[in-house]
C-alpha cells in the first residue's frame, strides 16, 4: 500500500482536454494562504470579535471545503501543496535544521504549470529550503518576493535563516536574485507586489500562477499600531492577541483589494481563485474562539489540521455560497490543477502524486466521493530519534474515524471535538487504521532524505546580504547559527550522513 493519503486515486494517464486548447481558455489560478490562523479566525465562520469583511464577503461568491486538511506545521504544509503528496516523502519532518528542505527530486507545482504555459508568481513565506538550489527561483517560480526562514528576522542554524535584523516593517526582501530594502508593512508589501506582476501578466494574455503565501500572523507579531486599533484596550484581549488580530484583519484587508484588483481588471470571471484559510492549526487566538475543536499548531487533532478552503472560478461553474463536506486535503490541489490545465503525466509524476483531482466536487459538491485515508504526523523529532517518533503526535483518519497517537479513537460524526475516546467500542476500527498507519510509515522511511543533513555554517540569506551591502553577521547571529555545533542534542546519532536530495 504505497498510497494511503488516496484509497482511490483518480487516474492522471490522460490530460485534461476541455481546458488547455488555447490560452484564453485556461484559468488564471491565484492561491492565498495566511499563516499560523485558527480555522475559526473569521467573522463568516464563527468569530466573535475579528473583523474580516472581505472574507465574509467572499463566503457567499465561492464553494467552501469544510473538511479541509492540511500538515500541523508551516514548511510540511508548503511542501505537500507544492508536491501533491505527503510532506515526510519530500524529506520535510521540521521547519528547520536542514529538515524544512524540500527534495530536490520533488516536481513542483509551479514546474508543472510551467509546461502548460503559465508564468508564475510567489509572494511572501517559501520555507522550503534557502540555499539557492532550493529557493522557489530553482523550483519553478519566475518572479520571486519572498522573506527566508519560516517568519520575517529569523535565524537558526544551518541554512534556515532570514535577512539579518530583519522586521515585519520596512522588511529586506529577496527579489528575483537580489535583496531590496522596502519601506512599508510585510503584508502590505506582499500583496502589492504580487498586483504589480499581476498587471504586467494581463497584458501578456499569457496566464499566470500567482501563490501569494503569507508570513502573517506567524510571530512576531510585530505591525504598525493603526491595524490594531480595533482591538487594543478591549476586554479580554491581551497587547500581544491585539496585534495578532491586527494582523489577521489587515490579511483580510489586502485580500478584499486584491478582489477588487481582479474586478477592475476584468478577471474575475476566469481567475481559480483558492483562498486557504491557514497553513495550520492556530495558536495565540484560540483562547478567544477555537471554533469547537481540539488542538492547534504543532497538534495532530483536528485543530491542528483543519483548514476552511474557499474556491471561486465563476467561469468554471463552481457554484456560490455552497459547502462541500467531502474529506479533502493540501495533496489534491497539485492534481487538481493539473487536471484543469491539461497538463500531462510522466511516469514520475504518476510516481509522486497522491492526492486526488478535485474537479467534480467543484462543480457538484455533493459527487460521489470514494472513502480515503489521511495521516498527520508533527514530525519534529529530535536528530537521530525517528524510530521513536513513529506514533508521537501522530494521527490516521477517514471520514468519520480518527486514530490519534495510536491510543485514541474518535467518532468525527458525533464527535468533531474529539472529547471522547471510543476505541474500545470500535477495536476493528482502531486496528483497521493502525494497520495503514504502520504500513505508511514504512514507506516514508526511504524518503526522510533530510534526517542527517548538516547545513552551512552561515545562513545563505546572511551570506548573500552582506556580500551585496558589505558587513558581517553579528556575533549574537553567529552564535544562534552555529549552536548546532556545541550542543550534544542536536548532533545526529552517526557520523555516516545520508546525502540530502
Amino acid at each position: 500500500m504505497n498510497r494511503i493519503l488516496s484509497a482511490v486515486l483518480f487516474s492522471l494517464l490522460l490530460p485534461f482536454t476541455t481546458f488547455g486548447e488555447a490560452d484564453s481558455t485556461r484559468p488564471n489560478i491565484i492561491i492565498v494562504m495566511p499563516d499560523d490562523l485558527a480555522y475559526g479566525d473569521y467573522g463568516c465562520l464563527g468569530n466573535p470579535v475579528l473583523q474580516t469583511p472581505a472574507v465574509d464577503g467572499f463566503i457567499k461568491e465561492s464553494l467552501l471545503f469544510t473538511q479541509f486538511h492540511v500538515s500541523p506545521t508551516c514548511s510540511p504544509t508548503r511542501a505537500s501543496l507544492m508536491s501533491g503528496r505527503h510532506e515526510f516523502k519530500n524529506g520535510v519532518t521540521h521547519t528547520i535544521l536542514e529538515r524544512e528542505r524540500m527534495s530536490l527530486d520533488t516536481f513542483t507545482l509551479p514546474q508543472m504549470l510551467k509546461t502548460t504555459g503559465y508564468s508564475t508568481g510567489i509572494f511572501g513565506k517559501w520555507h522550503l529550503g534557502d540555499e539557492e538550489a532550493y529557493r522557489p527561483e530553482s523550483r519553478g517560480f519566475d518572479e520571486v518576493y519572498i522573506h527566508g526562514a519560516g517568519g520575517i528576522g529569523q535565524t537558526f542554524p544551518g541554512s534556515c535563516g532570514d535577512a539579518p535584523g530583519n522586521s515585519n516593517i520596512n522588511p529586506t526582501l529577496w527579489h528575483n536574485g537580489k535583496f531590496e530594502k522596502t519601506k512599508g508593512y510585510c503584508t502590505d508589501l506582499f500583496f502589492q507586489q504580487s498586483f504589480k506582476w499581476i498587471d504586467s501578466q494581463r497584458k501578456t494574455k499569457q496566464p499566470f500562477f500567482a501563490y501569494i503565501s503569507l508570513n502573517a500572523a506567524h510571530g512576531p507579531h510585530v505591525v504598525p499600531d493603526e491595524y490594531c486599533q480595533n482591538y487594543q484596550g478591549k476586554t479580554g484581549i491581551s497587547d500581544g492577541l491585539a496585534k495578532y488580530l491586527g494582523m489577521v484583519e489587515n490579511i483580510d484587508t489586502n485580500f478584499g483589494k486584491l478582489l477588487a484588483k481582479l474586478k477592475d481588471w476584468d478577471l474575475e470571471e476566469n481567475t481559480l481563485l483558492i483562498y486557504l484559510g491557514t497553513d495550520n492549526g492556530g495558536g495565540i487566538s484560540r483562547k478567544l474562539f477555537d471554533s469547537g475543536l481540539r488542538g492547534g499548531k504543532n497538534s495532530p487533532y483536528q485543530g491542528g489540521t483543519l483548514s476552511p478552503c474557499f474556491v471561486r472560478w465563476p467561469a468554471g461553474n463552481v457554484p456560490a455560497g455552497e459547502t462541500c463536506n467531502a474529506l479533502t486535503a493540501h495533496v489534491d490541489l497539485f492534481p487538481t490543477l493539473m487536471e484543469i490545465t491539461g497538463a500531462k503525466t510522466t511516469p514520475k509524476l504518476e510516481h509522486q502524486l497522491e492526492g486526488r483531482s478535485m474537479l467534480t466536487l467543484l462543480t457538484d459538491p455533493a459527487a460521489k466521493w470514494s472513502e480515503r485515508l489521511l495521516v498527520h504526523h508533527t514530525g519534529r523529532w529530535k536528530i537521530g530519534t525517528v524510530e521513536k517518533a513513529m506514533y508521537s503526535k501522530s494521527a490516521i483518519q477517514n471520514s468519520r474515524f480518527t486514530l490519534v497517537n495510536n491510543q485514541e479513537l474518535y467518532d468525527l460524526k458525533t464527535d468533531p471535538g474529539e472529547t471522547t475516546n471510543v476505541i474500545d467500542a470500535h477495536p476493528e476500527v482502531a486496528a483497521t487504521l493502525r494497520s495503514a498507519y504502520d504500513q505508511w510509515w514504512q514507506d516514508v522511511q526511504p524518503l526522510l532524505v533530510n534526517e542527517d543533513a548538516v547545513g552551512p555554517e552561515i545562513n545563505p540569506f546572511q551570506k548573500l546580504y552582506f556580500e551585496q551591502f558589505g558587513g558581517s553577521p553579528s556575533p549574537q547571529d553567529i552564535q544562534k547559527m552555529r549552536r548546532h555545533l556545541m550542543s550534544s542534542d542536536a548532533l545526529p546519532a552517526s557520523n555516516n550522513k545520508r546525502k540530502a536530495r
